[in-house]
């Protein structure tokens, strides 16, 4: 007697549900940033942290030299532009990938209130634009210093520094 296996046909079903969710993942879930023609995600990434003092801006800009990227800080929005140049060699040949960004691109981005944009610096290093936008003092975290109480009196500390308290309550001047 012959044993004959004959696939499952669950199988097909569970490959083609694969195929399938691979389709739908390169499409849409993992989309490429710097896809043919520009395609993608986001034709110019940014990485934005916010400190105690400022907003800080990073720009991935490779190939783009520094003055032909444009800031502009205009109601509340940052909007960087930048532009690359188009040269390329025309050669006898028929071109297989093209995945290096050319023309223009701009990227605009909503920026929290309180922050000076009459102040903001910004630098270009291997082809990285940092940008620095202060937070106004308004909009700074400050630290509250809490006073002692004793017995539902407020004690407050001594505004001269070369002054200190003795254990009968009595202020000594120290010489320095």
């Amino acid at each position: 007697m012959t044993i004959v296996r004959r696939p499952s046909p669950l199988g097909e079903l569970v490959s083609l549900r694969q195929a399938m969710d691979r389709l739908f993942e390169d499409s849409f879930v993992r989309s490429r940033p710097w896809g043919p023609n520009g395609e993608g995600a986001s034709a110019l990434p940014l990485d934005i942290t916010s400190s105690a003092d400022a907003l800080i801006v990073e720009a991935a800009l490779p190939g783009v030299p520094p003055e032909d990227v444009e800031i502009t800080v205009e109601d509340g929005t940052l909007t960087i532009h930048a532009v690359t140049r188009t040269e390329r060699k025309d050669e006898d040949g028929q071109t297989l990938i093209n995945e290096i960004r050319r023309g223009s691109f701009t990227r605009a981005v909503a920026l929290p209130s309180g922050l000076e944009a009459d102040k903001a610096s910004a630098t270009f290093e291997h082809g990285v634009l940092h940008l620095r936008i202060p937070k106004a003092e308004a909009v700074k975290p400050r630290q509250i210093r809490i006073s002692p109480t004793i017995d539902g009196q407020s004690t407050t500390t001594p505004s001269d520094p070369s002054s200190e308290t003795t254990s009968g309550g009595e202020n000594q001047r120290r010489d320095a």
